[in-house]
């Protein structure tokens, strides 16, 4: 028995949909899945409220995605909504905004915590590696717009921790420059070591069988790290590229102009910008990584909390 759920992922970037049909054994099979960039989290950081074009956008997509819904039959839909919306002052706003998109589908967006971010990426991104024989320990890396989700588990999370180095977060508070100059990512550079310092007195980085790479940021140096000619999800999804390879992949996008950036053929639009942001993220958690676990393997999911969100919906 199959039953077909909705999720939604909204974050400081982007926001997301899924409609899967769930079996009995917890596997999904998607139906529609899809992303737009909205930069729902532009210049939150500063201000501390959703301004006005931003919750417009966003909007306007939540309305799409819940018409998506009614017109492919979901009989149950979850919205989650992460960092932005943490962060946001007028956060209820746009609540009564997405409970109005969807209307007749009953959906009471959630403005979750870090913790059960956490928890439903992590459920999201380690189902297909078990089953592919990549083994635990698990460090599963959900890099976002706002925040970044560190969780390591196995058969279940063991301990978790949001950090607020997310790629819009970061290039809003460091990088002006274009590419970046020295001061700009030494600047980075330091604000990353401080929250993954904090990270690391809750989740231990030692001994690690996988670190596995979610979200945009993570999925587009695994294009850049395997020369693709196209954004192709089957080919980034369980790649399994070696950590100082997905390192150089991301010196190389940090140190790129916007404009060459803009011409890599795997390169989203609404990604350009930030890039160059979250590949120094990724690269700095791989650094540390690489001093805790010797060895450890690199893999890239395209399954994530938004796979996550859907289980959850399926019960």
């Amino acid at each position: 028995m199959t039953r077909r759920v909705g999720a939604v992922d909204c974050g400081t970037n982007s926001i997301r949909l899924l409609v899967a049909d769930v079996g009995d054994d917890g596997l999904l099979t998607d139906v529609d899945r899809r992303t737009e960039v909205v930069r729902l989290g532009q210049g939150i950081d500063r201000t501390g409220v959703i301004g006005a074009e931003a919750m417009e956008r966003t909007l306007a997509m939540s309305r799409e995605y819940a018409a998506r819904c009614r017109e492919l039959g979901a009989e149950a839909v979850r919205f989650v909504a992460t960092s932005a919306s943490r962060d946001a002052r007028n956060a209820e706003e746009f609540v009564a905004g997405v409970r109005e998109a969807f209307g007749d589908l009953d959906v009471a967006p959630e403005v979750v915590a870090g913790d059960v971010e956490a928890r439903l990426s992590f459920t999201g991104a380690t189902g297909d590696l078990r089953r592919r024989g990549i083994d635990g320990p698990y460090l599963v890396v959900d890099l976002g717009g706002g925040s970044t989700e560190l969780v390591r588990g196995t058969d279940d999370v063991e301990a978790g921790r949001s950090v607020d180095i997310g790629c819009v977060r970061m290039t809003e508070r460091h990088l002006a420059g274009d590419p970046p100059t020295d001061d700009e990512v030494a600047a980075e550079r330091a604000d990353i070591a401080d929250a993954l310092a904090e990270a690391e007195r809750v989740v231990d980085l030692g001994d690690l069988g996988a670190v596995v790479g979610l979200a945009g940021s993570i999925t587009t140096v695994t294009a850049h790290a395997l020369g693709l000619d196209r954004y192709d999800r089957d080919a980034i999804h369980l790649a399994e590229v070696p950590l100082d390879l997905h390192r150089v992949a991301c010196r190389d996008l940090l140190g790129m102009p916007r404009v060459e950036r803009g011409a890599l053929p795997y390169m989203h639009p609404g990604r350009v910008d930030v890039i160059g942001a979250g590949a120094l993220v990724w690269h700095e958690v791989l650094a540390r990584v690489a001093l805790r676990s010797p060895g450890v393997r690199v893999v890239t999911s395209e399954h994530d909390i938004l796979d996550g969100i859907a289980l959850s919906v399926a019960g």
